[in-house]
């Protein structure tokens, strides 16, 4: 435990209390909670589930309803078939993450993670004693894995890698002739794939999300996780799915059944429900999100500031403004200069130190406030 610091965001929202005290105004775009309700139908079926007091003992598993939800809107998304032991659940995708090393791991495997990118994609691993290596992901590449760069000793030795798009932080899409070329070199070194795919819905200017599962052979090398905290704002009912290899979602659901007694039945009702429902609300809060992040990026490119819109997740990855080059620096002095609120890009990895991440978590106007407050501030030169 010597290992782990307060995290950046505790820090940060510890700034942010300060200056709200003094009777400031901040504009917190700093972690992605969305700020969007799940649809009623959805909420309708988890209050319906909740007054039934039989749905209150140990659920030990997934309905069986649950799992026909989850293999149809696999198959009608993205064209994926998946047989019932080849799903599993997770308390969101966070705890997966978390998990599943210690059910592929000895102490000394290596692990292959993003650099930047987000942090419970190492923790887990790193808590099994498995050695962490990372992989850049540059501008110059469009942030995408540059596979042939990796030493082909250190790629015959890997256990996993970790990959994930869209991706958080640095917002942005990987094309299919990316994941067809990562599946190639997962089969070439034995090397499991760990795809997290959480922001799949959440994706602009006419990309479609794809499932690396859909790409022929994924199935042999790997596993992918798909969350309904950002898909359908179920984030507090951490329903999440892990889908792919069926030898390793086997030994995975065999870890989890002993520190797990499964989902919560009235959040597998809701999931069921947001499944298999109308999906006019995930296209609304993605055409919403889109707003969100042309109000951002280019609001911010309108006073001066180059900041690249997101091709997908909820998030903004923008270069620091000139004349700065510390990313948590650059972060205190415009919360308490501007009271705008993001996430120094050190926060996810060392080449991150030069960035910062947006959450689009405010309404168009209200970004477009904080551009104004940012504008205002002087920090843009």
């Amino acid at each position: 435990m010597q290992q782990f610091q307060p995290g950046i965001f505790n820090v940060l929202d510890d700034k942010k209390r300060e200056l709200q005290a003094q009777g400031r105004k901040v504009w917190n775009l700093s972690v992605g909670t969305p700020d969007f309700h799940p649809d009623q139908n959805v909420l309708d079926a988890a209050a319906k589930a909740i007054a039934d007091p039989n749905n209150f003992k140990y659920s030990l598993g997934n309905l069986p309803e649950l799992v026909e939800a989850v293999q149809s809107w696999y198959r009608r998304r993205y064209g994926v078939e998946l047989a019932a032991d080849e799903i599993t659940s997770v308390n969101g995708s966070q705890e997966g993450l978390a998990h599943i090393g210690w059910a592929l791991c000895d102490p000394g495997d290596i692990v292959l993670c993003p650099n930047p990118g987000y942090p419970i994609f190492e923790i887990g691993p790193w808590l099994t004693g498995a050695e962490i290596l990372y992989y850049e992901l540059l501008p110059e590449n469009d942030f995408l894995p540059d596979l042939n760069a990796i030493p082909e000793e250190t790629a015959k030795k890997a256990k996993a890698i970790v990959v994930s798009y869209p991706a958080n932080p640095v917002a942005k899409a990987a094309p299919r002739s990316f994941y067809e070329e990562l599946v190639a070199w997962a089969k070439k070194y034995n090397v499991i794939v760990l795809h997290d795919n959480a922001y799949s819905e959440i994706i602009f200017d006419g990309r479609k999300g794809i499932s690396f599962l859909s790409v022929p052979g994924a199935m042999e090398v790997g596993v992918e996780f798909n969350s309904l905290s950002k898909t359908y704002c179920l984030t507090g009912g951490r329903i999440s799915f892990v889908m792919g290899n069926r030898d390793i979602i086997k030994k995975f659901a065999t870890l989890r059944s002993q520190i797990d007694y499964g989902i919560f039945l009235p959040v597998q009702y809701a999931a069921i429900e947001a499944l298999n429902g109308p999906q006019d609300g995930v296209e609304r809060r993605r055409a919403m999100y889109q707003q969100r992040r042309d109000a951002l990026c280019g609001g911010f490119r309108s006073i001066g500031w180059n900041v690249p819109d997101s091709e997908g997740s909820m998030f903004v990855w923008a270069p620091l403004p000139e004349g700065y080059t510390d990313s948590v620096e650059f972060c205190f002095e415009l919360l308490e200069k501007s009271g705008v609120l993001c996430t120094p890009g050190s926060a996810f990895g060392s080449l991150g130190a030069d960035h910062v991440r947006f959450a689009l978590t405010m309404p168009p106007e209200q970004i477009a406030e904080a551009v104004e407050a940012v504008r205002n501030s002087g920090m843009i030169r």
